[in-house]
């Protein structure tokens, strides 16, 4: 299994955890306009962050509690974290779900209350005109 696979099959609530929700939106905005190499840096960058400030013990108490059934993977993963720690595949695949999981849930909340405006269109520049050619 997959680590993006496994943290989609973990029980972590991005509400309920307690990590910093500012911290977690520098990877939820890039998530959020498909920037992935900009998501892949700020993963590198706040898991580390995340980790030390409240993410270490709910990921590891949601993957011991993945382990006992025997999910597809949960043993590996408690192997990486004991190893690498925030490096881990785990905590950056968690890192990622818990962004989106920010960003859906946010955006879900403001569409409720009336305050999400709808996102503009794109509108196409038109292209610049070669004036060697054109004349």
């Amino acid at each position: 299994m997959t680590a993006e696979k496994l943290a989609a099959a973990l029980d972590l609530d991005v509400f309920e955890i307690g990590i910093c929700h500012a911290c977690l939106s520098f990877v939820s905005f890039p998530l959020d306009s498909g920037d992935e190499q900009e998501v892949a840096r700020a993963v590198r960058e706040f898991s580390p962050i995340l980790w030390e400030e409240g993410l270490a013990l709910p990921l590891q108490a949601a993957l011991e509690r993945a382990r006992c059934p025997g999910v597809a993977g949960a043993e590996a993963a408690i192997a990486d974290v004991g190893l690498e720690g925030p490096r881990a595949p785990i905590v950056s695949a968690i890192v990622r779900k818990l962004a989106a999981d920010l960003t859906r849930r946010t955006r879900e909340e403001l569409e409720r209350e009336g305050l999400l405006r709808p996102r503009a269109p794109i509108l196409e520049l038109p292209r610049q005109i070669d004036r060697r050619t054109s004349m």
